[in-house]
């Protein structure tokens, strides 16, 4: 540690963990740290939904807890950043303000904003890498553009990775001299009035300490089978550290170093790692263009005609469809927060392909419910589904859901899970719309598949006109 004796201020955001922080790390070179979570979601490209919040509180909790045992507080403001940084450093003598850079379009030029204006008052601004394993700026194809496919993308970022060691945490901190008011957490209401956050009580740890567990149980259970069982979503094929990520619970490189260290020799050319690289090409693209995040990438998707249909909206949002894979991965997101990475291909290529309701529509749904909400991953998922984005599923490409319940939940456990309507039908019966009992209270289909099917081929011309 230096002899320094300098207080700085370090700024978390999307990064609530003390390991492997750089931001964290370097200013505890400096001498006493003054940690500080500021609740401004008006600021944010768009403000969290209630699922995300929910994990926020937990995660925030969960952070202090951590800082404490180090020595110091997490202090927590709401309301305009610059002037909380600003104030933080007058009544303190702070000299500077770190932080982990973010890459949404609007929090950028916040961030460069308040660099701007910190700098000007003579305060120290240093910014660090930690939720990338390579920042948008780091990759570029040979022409010197922006990459829009994800395997020539990948295969860019694999060459450039390093065998860089993830970071400890300090092993104690200097609190600030002196004592500093700080909001309650329960102020900044979170948590959901009605008890939505029970079940995912249940399912999920947030914080640092649960993001280890789940990938040291991924690691040892899971990895070596991921590439066969992760369409299964009535199996643990997947590591489930997607809102772990979110917050910054635990970062890309101790991931890497995690998958490297594991003993498992092809490591970096497993689809577990690809899956991280399509967390990363995510980034990339909104990046590089910002405006997806409510417009079609390929301008020539403007042309095609959604339909506005509140009632089957509802019914998808529900799990009322009449179609018991549809239904199953939308009652598991209501309850859990999640939804398994096949079955959120399903669900939404029925909502923009079998009832042609736009993705926008889609998207907003799982930023509310998802507590891995994350505005890169969420913008690219439903453009590639749409087919209107980079890299996009072919605009042919239309899951048929029976067909795919039938290939990915053979014997219909996972149905039978979320949808208890159908708890007493046996495979294969369970897949079949048509032959489901209707006097189980469930519904029927709301749009027959061919027909459907039929209809968005014909609505996807149009992008060609």
């Amino acid at each position: 540690m230096s002899t320094n004796d300098q207080t700085i201020i370090v700024w978390f955001r999307t990064d609530l963990r003390i390991q492997d922080n750089p931001a964290l790390f370097e200013a505890a070179k400096e001498g006493r740290i003054i940690p500080v979570f500021i609740w401004s979601p008006e600021e944010e490209d768009m403000s969290p939904g209630a699922a995300t919040r929910w994990w926020l509180h937990h995660s925030i909790k969960s952070l202090t807890e951590s800082l404490e045992k180090l020595g110091t507080t997490l202090t927590l403001r709401t309301g305009e950043s610059i002037k909380n940084l600003k104030k933080l450093a007058e009544d303190t003598g702070a000299t500077g303000v770190y932080w982990n850079r973010r890459y949404e379009p609007m929090i950028r030029k916040r961030d460069d904003e308040i660099a701007c204006q910190l700098r000007q008052a003579g305060l120290t601004v240093k910014t660090f890498k930690a939720s990338l394993l390579s920042e948008p700026e780091e990759i570029e194809n040979q022409s010197g553009l922006p990459f829009k496919v994800f395997t020539p993308f990948w295969k860019h970022c694999l060459k450039k990775l390093n065998a860089s060691t993830p970071l400890p945490a300090p092993q104690k901190v200097k609190p600030p001299k002196v004592s500093l008011r700080t909001t309650e957490l329960s102020e900044l209401n979170l948590k959901p009035e009605q008890d939505w956050g029970h079940s995912m009580n249940e399912v999920w740890t947030p914080g640092e300490p649960g993001a280890a567990s789940a990938l040291e149980l991924f690691i040892n259970d899971s990895f070596n089978e991921y590439a066969q069982n992760r369409n299964f979503p009535n199996t643990k094929g997947t590591s489930r550290l997607s809102p772990h990520l979110r917050f910054g619970e635990v970062s890309p490189r101790q991931i890497k170093h995690s998958l490297m260290q594991s003993g498992h020799t092809h490591w970096k050319e497993s689809h577990y790692l690809s899956e991280i690289g399509w967390r990363e090409f995510g980034y990339h693209l909104l990046y590089h263009f910002p405006h997806t995040v409510r417009e079609p990438l390929r301008p020539q998707f403007n042309r095609f005609p959604w339909r506005e249909n509140s009632p089957q909206l509802r019914s998808w949002q529900k799990g009322q469809t009449g179609y018991p894979l549809v239904d199953a991965g939308m009652r598991e997101l209501w309850a859990t927060g999640w939804m398994h990475n096949r079955v959120r291909m399903v669900v939404a290529s029925f909502l923009v392909k079998h009832l042609l309701i736009h993705w926008r529509h889609g998207a907003d749904w799982f930023w509310d419910t998802l507590v891995d909400a994350d505005l890169a991953s969420n913008t690219q998922g439903w453009q590639w589904t749409a087919g209107s984005g980079a890299d996009a599923a072919p605009y042919f490409r239309i899951f048929n859901p029976t067909t795919q319940a039938i290939k990915f939940d053979p014997e219909g456990d996972y149905i039978r899970k979320w949808v208890p309507e159908l708890r007493h039908v046996s495979a294969p019966d369970i897949f079949e719309p048509s032959k489901v009992d209707r006097g189980q209270n469930y519904p029927s289909p709301i749009v027959n598949h061919s027909d459907a099917r039929d209809r968005a081929l014909k609505a996807y011309e149009k992008t060609k006109a």
